[in-house]
């Protein structure tokens, strides 16, 4: 992609700036725009949150282990996206470029994957509509955040399903306080290009509107130049050993990714918000996959479009008492062109998938101040679901027509392809009672109710204290139950094939399907935890955050005794199925260190670091063997320092040092163990020039891999993944900021 390809859909964003802030009242002057003043350790700590309770509050009134990034560390550390951000956090395990429809994977403090991580924007969900896998990459960048909210631990009390690891928000400014609109340009090695811009202008007193959007695309490393052992030059043979491509005519390794994303939202006063979120990612499927297993093609490809709307109207019934009523819709959509072309295909063109989500939803909730020193806040809603999603198919799936009206058939028969729908619906309500007993201790009790119409009720509770013993000392105590519903990947997602033999009845004969299961019940969690934030000085905080969780009701892969029969017309052998059973235990410890200081009159710095712990095991069977954790580190140590000068300069270098990580691959040695992959340390820099151009721009160059290491993520979930998945080398971007 060319850059003024790239560039394209903002062209307008000069014009489009210039125009917003022509009559805005929210303009300051370009010194204050550019001067980079971070809020006191103390102010910091006191910064209000809103996602741990629902309502605004300090930290040291919530029982729950809550962290603040603000905008201010979110453009010094440079946290360009989201998976900078988690990468950087306590206790989470991040592999880039693993998987092949989710590009990255993640765990946090045990749990692996997005789908038990609620992602927010203002309080409304903006990840998968039904609880799926979405990439969490670069489409998620930070360009509109004012602060972003990361609350660790169970929080389905609140939110419902799938808040199992916890619950990240990201906090805009309010139209009020909003001061500023900018524009940025970036490019860097390996063809990497980045464009993001954020305007805001109100008319009148009531109208205000807040626009930004960002473009990115990276050819990224050729990594078979890189870790040539890696990437050899081999033979693409069928699992019947036939040669497809000859090791002579292999193609090189390609990695590309491309994502963009649009946030709006039209603020009438301080009663009525209406928004819209569109977030897109494109990366190939052959992300993760050995070169014996896959062609590395642009046009095998994935790409994931997420789009959430909604309308939030607030109201206050009297000084005590507040309402909010929430009305949203959101939609995923796999685009019909994505494939895989491997050698599950028999490196065929036949790999074409299709998957599109739905939800809507609806919900009223009051906050009420019943006393000086207790509230209560309640909610009432309705979603409704619509998912769908296909098996491989051999040419795209048309829009234009409905599931049974696509006219295609199974590779080798004349069996027309089943796909899969499923329509539900989810009620809800919860409650929360928050006592202030007064200066040492507050409680906190939540429970909701939530009635699925394909898999029943479920009731989780919430439970916490907080005991402020001094202003050096505060203590907290959680313990919750959350839940993850089924995702329509697994009770909807199917695979197999033919080889056209029949029976002596004339039934085409199947092997090596999964079947699809509409009776999973959701995955239930129940997790304790303690925090203790000491302050020893003004400048100066450690927190301690240990936790235990245990899961049960897993949803993993079963063989069947019985195969289900699910085609008409086929006898199916050796099937799987997605089932629950088992359970997942985990405990760990998250040390955190903040220490704000001053050099002088000119330099003051940042320094920030974590140690995190974490041990447990998962047994996949009810009565099978325990064995480790996959994708998670036993320890992890990220450290960080900013160092300003004046307002002109900032330097950021970043460390990460991650100990051996278990791999989704089992030892053929030693029971319960697994594959691992080496420990690593990998460091980054970023510098920023500030005050350039009259004062409105400032000029970054961000490093990653500072020390061109040669290192791996831990992979390796099927047999014709890398184990050792190959990461980039030493990368740079420099990127230009003007401010309007």
């Amino acid at each position: 992609m060319s850059l003024p390809r790239l560039f394209a859909p903002l062209r307008v964003v000069p014009a489009l700036a210039a125009c917003l802030c022509t009559g805005a009242s929210l303009a300051a002057a370009p010194g204050d725009l550019v001067r980079l003043l971070p809020l006191s350790l103390e102010d910091l700590i006191n910064t209000p949150v809103v996602t741990a309770s629902r309502r605004s509050e300090a930290r040291d009134h919530t029982p729950a282990h809550i962290m603040v990034i603000t905008r201010e560390q979110i453009r010094e550390r440079r946290y360009r996206n989201l998976a900078d951000l988690l990468e950087d956090l306590p206790g989470v395990d991040f592999m880039r470029g693993t998987k092949s429809s989710t590009f990255n994977n993640f765990s946090v403090q045990g749990y692996n994957s997005n789908n038990k991580l609620l992602i927010m924007l203002d309080g409304v969900r903006i990840d998968h509509p039904a609880g799926g896998k979405i990439p969490v990459a670069e489409n998620f960048a930070l360009f509109q955040a004012r602060q972003v909210e990361v609350l660790y631990g169970p929080a389905a009390a609140l939110y419902g399903a799938d808040a199992v690891a916890g619950v990240i928000n990201i906090i805009t400014d309010r139209p009020a306080a909003a001061n500023e609109s900018w524009v940025s340009v970036g490019a860097g090695r390996f063809d990497s290009r980045e464009a993001s811009f954020l305007a805001s202008a109100r008319a009148g007193e009531q109208l205000a509107l807040t626009v930004g959007g960002h473009r990115q695309a990276s050819d990224r490393a050729p990594l078979d130049r890189y870790y040539p052992a890696d990437f050899p030059r081999v033979d693409a043979k069928t699992f019947g050993g036939n040669v497809v491509v000859p090791a002579a005519a292999r193609e090189a390794y390609a990695g590309d990714i491309a994502s963009h994303s649009v946030f709006a939202r039209l603020d009438v006063g301080d009663a009525l918000s209406l928004g819209h979120y569109r977030n897109f990612f494109r990366q190939l499927t052959s992300t993760g996959d050995r070169p014996d297993s896959a062609l590395y093609l642009r046009d095998a490809r994935w790409e994931t479009l997420t789009e959430t709307t909604y309308a939030r109207l607030r109201f206050e019934l009297s000084p005590d008492l507040r309402g909010e009523l929430l009305v949203d819709h959101s939609e995923l959509e796999v685009d019909p062109r994505s494939k895989y072309l491997n050698v599950f295909t028999g490196f065929q063109d036949k790999g074409y998938l299709y998957a599109r989500s739905r939800r809507t939803g609806i919900e009223q909730s009051l906050d009420w101040r019943f006393s000086d020193h207790h509230s209560a806040q309640a909610g009432l809603g309705y979603n409704d679901y619509d998912s769908l999603l296909t098996p491989d198919l051999p040419r795209p799936y048309d829009r234009g027509r409905g599931p049974a009206d696509q006219g295609l058939s199974y590779p080798n028969t004349t069996l027309p392809i089943q796909i899969g729908e499923a329509r539900y619906h989810n009620v809800h309500g919860y409650a929360q009672l928050q006592s202030d007993w007064g200066e040492a201790w507050s409680t906190m009790l939540g429970l909701r109710y939530d009635d699925h119409s394909a898999y029943g009720s479920s009731l989780n509770p919430r439970l916490g204290a907080v005991w402020r013993a001094s202003e050096q000392h505060v203590f907290k105590a959680l313990a919750g139950k959350a839940f993850r519903a089924p995702s329509p990947e697994e009770s909807l997602g199917t695979f197999g094939s033919f080889t056209g033999d029949r029976d002596a009845q004339g039934r085409y004969l199947g092997q090596g399907f999964r079947v699809p299961n509409d009776r999973l019940e959701p995955e239930v969690a129940r997790t304790y935890s303690l925090t203790w934030d000491w302050r020893p000085r003004s400048d100066l905080n450690f927190i301690t955050n240990v936790y235990h969780s245990r899961i049960r009701n897993l949803v993993v892969t079963q063989n069947q005794s019985v195969p289900t029969q699910f085609i008409d017309g086929a006898v199916l052998r050796d099937t799987t199925v997605k089932g629950n059973a088992g359970e997942e235990v985990h405990r760990g410890l998250d040390w955190i260190a903040q220490w704000r200081f001053g050099l002088g009159e000119r330099w003051d710095g940042d320094v920030w670091g974590s140690f995190s712990w974490v041990d447990g095991d998962i047994r996949e069977l009810d009565d099978g063997p325990r064995s480790e954790l996959s994708y998670v580190a036993r320890r992890k140590l990220k450290l960080g320092a900013t160092f300003r000068y004046l307002d002109r300069l900032t330097i950021t270098p970043r460390l990460r040092w991650i100990d051996d990580t278990a791999t989704g691959r089992n030892s053929r040695v030693l029971d319960g163990k697994r594959l691992s992959t080496d420990a690593h340390v990998v460091a980054s820099l970023h510098i920023g020039w500030h005050r350039l151009l009259d004062g409105k721009a400032s000029l970054w160059l961000d490093i990653d891999n500072l020390f061109d290491r040669r290192y791996d993520a831990a992979h390796g979930s099927a047999s014709t993944t890398f184990v050792d998945m190959p990461q980039q080398p030493r990368t740079w971007m420099a990127t230009l900021e003007y401010r309007f």
